[in-house]
């Protein structure tokens, strides 16, 4: 198939490339750097499918003008999906298929090293001792062993994210619309939402962003949470209400925050604007306050994670092209009945 790669990094480009020379799949990948949109969706005139990710547009105009070029699958190269229009896709007969699992080891293990990173200050301290600075004041970080963590989704990540908090001699309470046999069996505890927030000393989100989870942390739920407290999110950004995160870090109830997505990154993050002024405000704000770390939607990123990537994106072409197949899709149906 010919497929149009929108987005694309050099090391997409050279995942995507090996796999598909090793892997036998023998595709014709168009690689474009350009973002997928309303605007760009012309590009992938002629050809049998777009490749897109996490910040790519795939509303109703997108999804008209790829289907109107001629393309017939979109292939994610991510999890998630809530940047497609579903509905939209199966009313123009357009099959969106998905990478359900990469690395969960990845993006847990990075949510753990920004917990630890930002607790015990190693993004200041490493400033600090560059400049021949070894003092500790401000520097001051709290043992994680025997304190409360929340873990809000305990699927592949949540789940890896509990063994290791476990693992560093922390209780961990749950929260999911289904609880997980195996990270009962790691001996989390499952509880209601509000009262993880109330009994947690860290909060971690690793829930898919749905309509019933946009804004899950608010100023109500921030309210819930115990001075002080830590909050992470390496899921989705809009999972979060950054406003509202704002103003809890400035009265000081929330304690620090570790970020790897935000809301509006699409702008933002997978670019160097090192030689830009920063034109988010709301962004620009959170860099100011020091017991704040954000890395730029960086968790999924290790070798491992994009091989994986790569080989179960060209396998979803593959098994489309073959029989019209798509073990990976994903639909507005499928979505609404779980």
């Amino acid at each position: 198939m010919r497929v149009a790669v929108f987005s694309t990094k050099r090391y997409d480009r050279e995942s995507l490339e090996a796999e598909n020379g090793a892997g036998g799949h023998g595709h014709e990948l168009v690689f474009l750097e350009a973002r997928l949109g309303p605007e760009t969706a012309r590009l992938a005139q002629g050809f049998d499918a777009v490749c897109a990710f996490v910040n790519d547009v795939l509303d109703r105009p997108t999804l008209e003008a790829l289907r109107a070029g001629g393309v017939r699958l979109v292939a994610l190269r991510c999890a998630g999906f809530n940047n497609v229009d579903l509905a939209g896709a199966d009313a123009l007969d357009l099959a969106v298929v998905r990478v359900p699992a990469y690395s969960p080891h990845a993006v847990a293990e990075h949510t753990v090293a920004l917990l630890l990173a930002l607790n015990r200050k190693l993004h200041r301290a490493h400033a600090r001792v560059r400049e021949g600075n070894f003092s500790l004041d401000g520097l001051l970080g709290f043992d994680l062993n025997g304190k409360t963590a929340g873990v809000v989704g305990t699927g592949q990540i949540g789940r890896v994210v509990v063994k290791i908090l476990r693992g560093l001699g922390m209780e961990v309470l749950a929260h999911d619309l289904q609880p997980d046999p195996r990270s009962l069996a790691l001996g989390a505890r499952y509880v209601p939402l509000d009262d993880l927030l109330r009994g947690s000393d860290v909060v971690t989100l690793h829930c898919p962003l749905t309509p019933a989870t946009r804004h899950l942390v608010d100023a109500r739920a921030l309210g819930l949470l115990r001075p002080g407290a830590t909050l992470v999110n390496t899921s989705r950004g809009a999972l979060v209400d950054t406003p509202a995160v704002i103003e809890a870090l400035k009265t000081g109830h929330l304690g620090n925050l570790a970020l790897d997505v935000y809301e509006e990154e699409a702008d933002l993050f997978f670019e160097d604007l090192s030689g830009h002024a920063i034109q988010d405000d709301v962004f620009a704000r959170l860099l100011t306050f020091p017991n704040v770390l954000i890395t730029g939607h960086q968790a999924f990123f290790t070798r491992e994670a994009l091989t994986k990537i790569a080989a179960t994106t060209l396998e979803n072409v593959s098994e489309f092209a073959r029989d019209g197949r798509a073990p990976n899709r994903v639909t507005a149906s499928r979505v609404r009945h779980g």
